[in-house]
């Protein structure tokens, strides 16, 4: 699982013990934000959440060979939820935030993510940001 600690990006194995630092691409997002609060410890109860995908290794992940186990069952259980990622997967590869409520999906430039900003934003509220491996805190310490 990707995370974002010390600083930098990082791969999380095991329970989140062992983190390895890597690089990924640095695109632009949109974040929508659907008005709906997921329950987390509903999702992980959930009967019909995959349980048994195999690991995978730390190692650059081809587009759209990511996984996300709990987004077939936030869609089934959270209408909103469901709309969000259907909605942005008309313009790129949408994806579940974790256990939600957030959908995110990325764009090659500022542009594209402000273009389908505006037209996806009508109806749900949501923001564009640059994706970094490195947090402005430590940007800015390194400065010093």
């Amino acid at each position: 699982m990707p995370v974002f600690v010390r600083g930098h990006a990082a791969f999380a194995e095991g329970v989140g013990e062992i983190l390895t630092p890597v690089d990924p691409e640095e695109p632009w997002y949109l974040v929508l934000v659907p008005q709906v609060a997921v329950s987390t410890a509903e999702i992980f109860s959930d009967p019909l959440l995959t349980r048994d995908t195999a690991p995978i290794k730390v190692r650059p992940v081809p587009k759209g060979n990511s996984r996300n186990d709990c987004k077939a069952v936030v869609e089934r259980r959270y209408p909103e939820v469901r709309n969000a990622l259907n909605l942005l997967g008309k313009f790129t590869e949408a994806k579940l935030t974790g256990t939600g409520s957030c959908v995110f999906g990325a764009f090659p430039n500022k542009a594209e993510a402000d273009k389908v900003s505006a037209l996806l934003t009508e109806t749900l509220t949501g923001f564009v940001a640059k994706g970094s491996n490195i947090s402005m805190l430590h940007r800015k310490l390194q400065i010093l």
